[in-house]
């Protein structure tokens, strides 16, 4: 057989009509050519896949919502308490969102050692402080942001603007579910109904990743979720009916439109809210524990009682197999959150009565439950605070050069702390760890490589790291 001679044009031309295509498929299909990517059944996306290597089975996140001082918690400065007053050589009166004085700042709390690690505790936190050898301290973090909506952003996606999957969904999307009765993503926001944090939901949004994966608010007043409850009216074989009618329609309708992706999302999002009219109203009331382990969670104290709850709500989820659950402390306005701009004695010392016992309950319940070696319980906020005074002298601003997070439960190695500050706490100076470190850290406990949880979206594998993020491996076991 003769085959056609081509010209070099010719070959060059029709080549490249080749790889055209190749490349709008690998755009139209997300999944196409990224060989890191998780593969999952869009009609059962949730379904539990295996980690990489053996981790953690949950996840939970109290967020300091607002930005608490490292320097009033958990990073004593004696030295700031020396020389209150003083002025701070080289500080940027613009290194958080206002103006500040640049004269240090003690801080108003007593900080007293714990535990055999011998760790500073604030006096703010009397029952947190009997678990420090279970907590692991990262003292050198910081972020790339001072004000509070692109924080948060970074802080829960890794990046400073919107549109990126936060790191429940990443987690989700990588791991799925072990109840398909319930949502494996839970957020519950500020126990005093003090409002949703600035970003509102886009904080637990999926970004570019499938629907499903954004997390379910849980309300702190009234009915946990909208429409749990069936209506009188309605009895279980008629909803199903109804459901089934639906999901028909959707079904014919994905036929001719078999490219819109998120219609298996929502199907997904109709037959999990039938299945949790089953499961979720008795998992998400505290009714049914006893006295003594409602009291233990501060549910007698009337500060603590309403944070107290949502602690105890996230024992019951982990035990139900949730997979990631973030719990808010603080709501939209400063003065409701941990913002101290303007009296950081005041502030900090309300927002700590009210999570300082639910926290240090949880700690020992998912203990004594032989739970805490597979639930791994974050705690930190979007920044710090800076050293320097502000307002009057009783406040601090915004300072994303250094703040405190720290671990506890599986892998984490307890009674530790890594990196460190300055002096006075003003800047991270020893081992720095970036937002994209602790993300890291955190997918590598759930047993997850970082670098291989991937996604393809617009012709790109994102994760949730992006292109940095190194694993803290001082913190862990």
């Amino acid at each position: 057989m003769n085959l056609p001679i081509l010209s070099r044009r010719e070959l060059l031309s029709q080549a490249g009509f080749g790889c055209g295509a190749i490349a709008l498929g690998s755009l139209l299909n997300p999944e196409t050519g990224n060989a890191n990517s998780v593969v999952f059944d869009p009609s059962n996306p949730m379904r539990s896949r295996p980690s990489h290597f053996p981790g953690v089975r949950s996840v939970i996140w109290v967020v300091m919502n607002g930005g608490s001082s490292h320097i009033d918690t958990w990073d004593y400065k004696p030295e700031l308490q020396k020389r209150d007053g003083q002025k701070l050589d080289g500080a940027d009166a613009y290194t958080g969102f206002f103006k500040t004085s640049g004269k240090l700042m003690a801080s108003p709390f007593r900080f007293k050692q714990h535990g055999q690690s011998g760790t500073w505790a604030s006096e703010i936190f009397p029952h947190l402080s009997k678990h420090v050898d279970e907590m692991a301290f990262v003292h050198s973090c910081y972020s790339r942001s001072n004000n509070h909506s692109p924080a948060l952003f970074e802080m829960n996606t890794g990046m400073n603007r919107m549109g990126f999957p936060c790191v429940g969904s990443w987690v989700t999307y990588g791991l799925g579910s072990e109840n398909e009765n319930l949502p494996a993503f839970v957020v519950m926001t500020d126990a005093q109904g003090r409002g949703l944090p600035k970003n509102k939901a886009q904080n637990w949004g999926s970004g570019f990743l499938p629907g499903v994966f954004q997390g379910t608010r849980v309300k702190e007043k009234g009915a946990p979720v909208e429409n749990l409850l069936r209506l009188p009216h309605m009895t279980k074989e008629r909803q199903r009916a109804l459901l089934n009618a639906a999901n028909k329609l959707n079904r014919e309708h994905q036929k001719k439109f078999d490219s819109q992706a998120d219609l298996d999302a929502r199907i997904e999002s109709l037959e999990l809210a039938f299945r949790m009219q089953i499961s979720a109203p008795d998992v998400m009331s505290v009714a049914s524990e006893s006295q003594q382990t409602q009291a233990m969670y501060g549910m007698e104290h009337p500060k603590a009682k309403h944070f107290g709850k949502q602690c105890l709500m996230a024992r019951k989820l982990v035990e139900s197999g949730v997979r990631f659950i973030q719990i808010y402390s603080g709501g939209i306005d400063n003065g409701n959150s941990w913002d101290g701009h303007h009296n950081i004695k005041e502030n900090h010392g309300r927002f700590a009565l009210e999570i300082d016992q639910g926290v240090a309950a949880l700690i020992t319940d998912l203990k004594r439950r032989g739970l805490l070696e597979s639930t791994l319980i974050v705690c930190g906020g979007e920044f710090g605070r800076t050293s320097d005074s502000q307002g009057d002298g009783r406040g601090r601003d915004h300072n994303p050069n250094a703040f405190t997070w720290w671990f506890a439960g599986g892998g984490v190695k307890g009674g530790t702390h890594f990196g460190k500050t300055d002096e006075f706490g003003y800047k991270a100076i020893e081992n720095r760890k970036h937002i994209h470190d602790l993300h890291a850290t955190i997918l590598h406990l759930c047993g997850m490589e970082h670098e291989d949880l991937t996604y393809r979206f617009n012709g790109r594998d994102f994760r949730l790291t992006d292109v940095e993020g190194k694993v803290i491996k001082e913190i862990l076991i």
